[in-house]
């Protein structure tokens, strides 16, 4: 007979989960019983038509951060308490989001518990997160997130098993009072599925072929996908060792930031550029998000997920066989896709930031590809976007390219795909930890304008504003609605300014600010980004008045 302890607690305030859970400094999440009452409240909310948690299978696993080991024993303990009936959990608690989403799906899971914060810096000092995932494996949607939250307020007291701690560094079946736990590879699952969408003999035969010499390297970023990157490079492709760098998960991820952008992976920029590799890919923390780029070429995200639409039904088995349903992808996104979609007349949906969004039409069959211009790019093989995925696409349709046209490189694909469809120039910029009050204030003053249409009809630096809104979805699938998406500001040429505020961080506010102009003139294809944009950022810099709100003269970051 299990014995479960009950021990009296008090709500903490503020663990209300964001699009992607709850993420607050390591420090907050060891104050005691600060986890074990998030923990609960997820046990406390897996909604009935769920099963509950009584009786449930639940995937668990992470990005290797700091005090993920920790973590690991007190959802042992809490589910001995709830009455769950079994964890499934990657050996020493590694488990990519993408490849938990898939292990969910498989197992016909109740759901999943990741222990993450996504590309945000661990260590003692830095980030946690913690997020629950639905049957389907994608995020909880808001009404269970919303459920969570409010369990936390009222929370009094925890229900929990004293057992002795779990190994979770052994591959094993155990029976703990009642709970089983069966800890797997978490690398093992994943890879064999990749081999049903991808042609791995197609891509090996393009990469080390007597005569090839094109040259790849990919970057863990000392995160969760090292360790499927070394097996999926080296291991299944043929690769050498010298494709793959920083591919130890580390707990504080080698002291770097993992979030593959051109600032964060400089290391992956330099070294492609200095030793002339012709494909350099990384992927962060957990795995969900990646970066493309070649020799002297940068992918933005927007155009990855495009050409990616593009060649689906030609270089990858997958769709091949099931077909392209629909594309979808988030607001801020470049309209680089909608193009696609008209000229291969697919249905398309433009969604809130947030990949609950394209579960949702992804369950309904009405989505196969989507994207997000935050380096998030997946398919309907998992319900979260997937960093090895898009890589393992790009090797995909370089390889088919090459079949005819050899010697095509990233920087030919991106300048052919522009001569098909025109070029969405875009970048993003980031203003991270930034007062939330004044961002607050700068977010209001715009609403303020829009509701009153006090920008539409003027005109800055050669640009006329001809619409602006704050953008809201009705979901064509659950019907709801979601306001306040992001201040849009759009001009008679087709471009575009885009702000909104993000919940990704730990602390203080992020401002995002994104930028996009459309050009179908060939002789400015070649033109790079930011020169390209300039004019448009003055003009958003302006409108916003960011730099009197933020007081940052510039962005912590550029995509």
């Amino acid at each position: 007979m299990v014995s479960i302890q009950t021990t009296a607690t008090t709500p903490f305030e503020g663990q209300k989960p964001g699009t992607s859970g709850l993420r607050k400094r390591v420090k907050v999440f060891q104050q005691k019983n600060y986890t074990e009452n998030f923990v609960q409240a997820i046990l406390e909310a897996i909604p009935q038509s769920e099963g509950g948690a009584k009786g449930a299978t639940l995937v668990v696993g992470g990005d290797g951060r700091y005090y993920l080991d920790e973590v690991l024993q007190i959802i042992v303990r809490l589910s001995i308490g709830a009455g769950v009936s079994k964890l499934i959990v990657g050996k020493n608690g590694i488990l990519s989001t993408p490849a938990a989403s898939h292990l969910i799906r498989k197992n016909k899971a109740t759901g999943g518990i990741l222990l993450t914060a996504s590309h945000n810096p661990g260590g003692p000092e830095n980030d946690f997160g913690i997020k629950y995932n639905m049957s389907n494996g994608g995020p909880a949607p808001e009404s269970v997130t919303d459920k969570i939250y409010e369990i936390t307020k009222t929370i009094k007291e925890l229900r929990w098993a004293d057992v002795p701690a779990v190994d979770f560094s052994k591959i094993a079946t155990n029976q703990i009072e009642g709970l089983t736990v069966q800890v797997i590879d978490g690398v093992d699952d994943y890879v064999d599925y990749m081999k049903t969408i991808f042609d791995f003999d197609a891509i090996r035969a393009f990469l080390t072929k007597d005569d090839n010499k094109f040259k790849v390297l990919f970057d863990g970023m000392n995160g969760v996908t090292g360790p499927y990157g070394h097996r999926l490079f080296v291991g299944e492709l043929g690769l050498p060792e010298s494709s793959v760098m920083r591919c130890q998960p580390l707990p504080d991820f080698g002291g770097a930031h993992p979030d593959p952008n051109l600032t964060y992976a400089h290391d992956l920029v330099e070294r492609v550029d200095k030793e002339k590799y012709d494909f350099g890919a990384a992927s962060d923390g957990d795995g969900d998000r990646n970066m493309i780029i070649g020799y002297k070429a940068f992918v933005t995200p927007s155009d990855s997920v495009a050409i990616i639409a593009h060649y689906a039904k030609e270089a990858i088995p997958y769709f091949k066989k099931n077909g392209v349903n629909g594309l979808a992808r988030s607001m801020p996104t470049s309209q680089a896709l909608d193009l696609v979609a008209k000229k291969q007349n697919l249905e398309f949906f433009e969604v809130p930031t947030g990949w609950k969004f394209f579960g949702n039409l992804m369950d309904a069959g009405r989505c196969s590809i989507c994207g997000e211009e935050s380096f998030g790019t997946g398919s309907d093989h998992v319900r979260e976007k997937d960093g090895l995925w898009a890589v393992l696409s790009w090797l995909s349709i370089l390889a088919h390219v090459n079949s005819t046209r050899p010697n095509t490189s990233v920087q030919d694909v991106l300048q052919a795909h522009y001569k098909i469809y025109g070029r969405n120039f875009f970048s993003r910029y980031d203003y991270e930890e930034v007062d939330g009050q004044r961002a607050d204030e700068m977010v209001s003053r715009l609403r303020q304008q829009i509701e009153t249409k006090s920008l539409v009809g003027k005109t800055f630096g050669g640009f006329t504003v001809a619409k602006t809104d704050d953008f809201s979805y009705l979901d064509p699938i659950d019907q709801s609605v979601s306001k306040k998406q992001g201040v849009r500001v759009i001009f008679e040429d087709g471009s575009r300014i885009v702000i909104r505020l993000s919940g990704t961080g730990s602390q203080g506010a992020t401002v995002r600010l994104y930028v996009e102009k459309y050009s179908n003139n060939p002789e400015e294809y070649p033109l790079e980004t930011q020169k390209a944009l300039q004019p448009l950022i003055d003009v958003a810099l302006e409108i916003s008045q960011l730099v009197k709100y933020t007081g940052r003269e510039e962005p912590t970051v550029i995509t």
